[in-house]
């Protein structure tokens, strides 16, 4: 999702001759506020920075991001349209079998980057630790409330299975994206909510947001003094958005590779990693074909987690 920032701060092969030489139109398929916007705002900075052109940025928001991704194939293939994915999200909905898409009918050109959850309550909230919020969930059993984006979303999933993990009855409050759940927190409307790093982080800086655990494998530099899930006893539960960037499925395999080609030489710089990771961001590099052989093992995971969460309405 953060393309742009990338071209920004690394010279970037044109995929295809004066490329670019007219604006680019950027689909969101989450709301404003979120991490998707976040990112997006850096992008059209830096793409105007660079080319003196316009990054235009359109929401093609609802169903999770369902409404943008089965839109994406008919989109045109010459790069003047792009459009952000998120991770489990386009592996988790095909699965689900409520969408008119497949994520193998989409071409995946890039895996961004890793961006852990935060369990987080707002900073009037009794709750100082997760095992303390566990417990009063046990006490309490269906009482207390857990923000997601979207119900039979990657969120959602999510905690079923945290509930499984921590043998708790929580309930799950959808809203329509990342930018809502830090604002259901504050504002009391909910408990606790699952939300990316960089979504909560500013209101984290603020004071008026608590972080009680981190859902990674290992702690976030930017949060070094708050444990993770597994050292606050839960070793069994991972969660965390990957942001993707994909194509239409008859883009040119050209273009596929020397995006992908420039996009992980822009993301072995120091300076480009340290800044990503300053936000909360984690940034991955890799091929393509290694991100196709991450797919196919996270449709595997996500098909399992269905199984045993039974969110999935079919």
């Amino acid at each position: 999702m953060l393309l742009a920032a990338t071209l920004a701060a690394a010279p970037f092969a044109a995929p295809a001759q004066n490329y670019p030489d007219r604006l680019v139109n950027y689909y969101l398929p989450f709301p404003a506020g979120g991490e998707s916007d976040i990112a997006a705002r850096f992008q059209q900075e830096a793409f105007h920075k660079k080319y003196k052109l316009e990054m235009v940025i359109q929401y093609k928001t609802g169903a999770g991001g369902a409404v943008a991704w089965q839109q994406l194939n008919a989109l045109p293939n010459d790069g003047y349209s792009i459009m952000g994915i998120n991770l489990p999200h386009i592996v988790l909905q095909p699965l689900e079998g409520q969408v008119q898409y497949k994520t193998e009918d989409l071409t995946p050109v890039y895996w961004f980057h890793y961006t852990p959850d935060a369990l987080v309550v707002g900073a009037s909230s009794p709750y100082k630790t997760f095992q303390e919020f566990v417990a009063a969930a046990k006490a309490k059993p269906g009482e207390l409330t857990l923000a997601g984006s979207g119900t039979n979303s990657a969120n959602h999933a999510a905690h079923e299975k945290l509930n499984i993990v921590a043998g708790i009855h929580t309930t799950y409050v959808p809203f329509k994206g990342t930018g809502d759940l830090t604002t259901a927190v504050i504002g009391q409307q909910v408990d606790i909510t699952t939300t990316t790093v960089p979504t909560a982080f500013p209101y984290i800086k603020q004071g008026v947001l608590r972080v009680l655990a981190v859902a990674s494998r290992k702690r976030i530099a930017v949060l070094p003094d708050v444990p993770t899930l597994a050292e606050a006893g839960f070793p069994d539960f991972e969660n965390a958005s990957w942001i993707a960037f994909f194509a239409p499925a008859k883009a040119p395999a050209a273009v596929v590779r020397t995006l992908n080609a420039e996009i992980n030489n822009a993301l072995l710089k120091p300076d480009v990693r340290s800044r990503l990771m300053t936000m909360g961001f984690d940034p991955q590099a890799g091929s393509q074909a290694e991100f196709a052989a991450y797919l196919k093992s996270e449709i595997a995971k996500w098909a399992q987690v269905i199984k045993t969460t039974g969110i999935t309405p079919n």
